[in-house]
């Protein structure tokens, strides 16, 4: 970590960090090793433990501060303000987060920021593997990876790539993307933002500041996100959709990705050869990178020769195991029901296991989306909601566990023979009723799946 420069401005002040995860963890050291005062608050006593080193604050404490850091999973308005974010603000301390702090500093470096409900890992690490493929220096933080204080920004000509979610562009006022990335908009972390409109104005925030010379890449293909295109002004606007063609911007049609951001339509990539990244929600990811890149002045053919060497993620439409005429997907990010629908919607004969912690709205959004479904086989707290509403269209059995929908999944497409069949994890739902997050969830599937494909394979 180095040339931090945005954080000179503390030196010899007193600064406090709310949530002592690794991005508050992060922010405390380098807030010291500005020459900061810093103070630290945790919900968690045992936390705070861990970190003998760090001067815990109190409520008093909170006079004369230069600014609070705030966690992303600090509450600051729904369902109700953390009582050290209310005091704060009767303080009239600033709040802000280790986004903008890192931002802050760095001056003429290209940034690409990107946020959308769906899809925001893939597409950021896919900027920056084709930024690395192109021959760019580049580097990855934010939401995913390494918490951006932890970044070191480097020479003035390394792009930063940065994952933003919701949670942080609500801390941002400063902030301004020379390319602001907005895959799409469903209703999700509504018991954060009260609702859709609050959801919709926390994620607007990554325009804020653009200006002419900025540019904008929306994807057009819901209703929120047209809106908010349509409403833009000042920066330069990519338009991206794998739904319609376009006379001006980036977009898909039948697999192949078409660049028509100068207003003339190229044919650059057939994205149905990339089986690493399959389904339509992937090419729409694609599209987007491929737009970001664009503006910052790539050309087409550096973008498209790095795609089939792009990696993929974890717990991202993964394959983790092969055996017996049977595919195990791990898609354990998908954490509601429009990005359930989007893994359904990328195969056919799937045995689906789905549940966990749900979000609100229940699960009759994604009827539409269950001609792939052979059977699904339901876990967790949301089990008997999603038999609920989906139960007479596919054949539901409620499992309880996911040591227990493997093993089930893996005798039903075992008895029916196809030959290609898919068992995909897809929850729709949050982890947090039987595991730590949705990392956890996956990595317990893909070591499951693997048993069962290796006995599979040997039978």
């Amino acid at each position: 970590m180095s040339g931090l420069a945005g954080l000179d401005r503390f030196r010899g002040r007193r600064v406090g960090v709310l949530g002592l995860a690794r991005s508050g963890v992060a922010a405390t050291r380098a807030l010291q090793a500005a020459g900061a005062t810093v103070l630290v608050w945790d919900d968690d006593p045992a936390i705070l433990a861990r970190h003998p080193e760090l001067a815990p604050g109190h409520t008093a404490d909170l006079a004369g501060l230069a600014a609070l850091v705030v966690s992303p999973g600090v509450p600051l308005t729904h369902p109700a303000p953390h009582p050290l974010i209310e005091a704060a603000r009767a303080a009239n301390v600033a709040l802000t987060c280790d986004v903008e702090l890192f931002c802050d500093g760095l001056g003429p470096r290209p940034l690409v920021a990107i946020t959308g409900t769906n899809g925001k890992s893939t597409t950021s690490a896919l900027c920056h593997h084709l930024l690395l493929e192109a021959g760019r220096d580049a580097i990855l933080g934010g939401n995913i990876g390494v918490p951006v204080l932890d970044l070191d920004p480097g020479p003035t000509a390394r792009v930063v790539v940065l994952e933003t979610s919701s949670f942080q562009l609500d801390l941002c006022s400063r902030l301004r993307p020379h390319v602001a990335c907005w895959l799409n908009l469903t209703p999700d972390h509504l018991d954060r933002h009260g609702d859709l409109a609050g959801y919709v104005a926390a994620k607007r925030r990554i325009f804020r500041n653009q200006r002419a010379g900025d540019t904008a890449v929306i994807g057009i293909d819901d209703a929120p996100s047209r809106e908010v295109a349509a409403g833009l002004q000042g920066p330069r606007v990519i338009a991206v959709s794998t739904q319609v063609p376009l006379a001006q911007g980036v977009y898909v049609r039948d697999g192949i990705l078409i660049d028509a951001s100068d207003g003339a339509a190229r044919e650059v990539a057939d994205l149905r050869e990339l089986p690493i990244l399959p389904g339509r929600h992937n090419q729409h990811n694609v599209a987007v990178a491929f737009a970001a890149l664009r503006a910052l002045g790539l050309s087409a053919d550096a973008i498209v020769a790095g795609l089939p060497s792009f990696p993929g993620l974890p717990h991202r439409l993964e394959e983790v195991a092969r055996g017996g005429g049977v595919r195990w997907i791990n898609d354990s990010k998908a954490t509601n029901p429009e990005a359930a629908a989007r893994a359904l919607a990328s195969f056919r004969d799937v045995y689906w296991i789905a549940g966990g912690r749900a979000k609100p709205g229940g699960f009759r959004a994604l009827r539409p989306h269950l001609a792939s479904v052979r059977a699904a086989f339901l876990i967790g707290e949301a089990a008997a909601a999603i038999a609920a509403d989906l139960g007479d269209l596919v054949p539901t059995t409620e499992v309880g566990t996911l040591d227990a929908a493997v093993a089930a999944a893996a005798r039903a497409a075992a008895a029916d023979g196809l030959g290609d069949a898919v068992v995909l994890l897809a929850p729709a739902c949050a982890s947090f009723d039987q595991f730590h997050s949705y990392e956890h969830r996956g990595d317990r599937f893909r070591r499951l799946a693997r048993i069962q494909a290796a006995a599979r394979a040997a039978a």
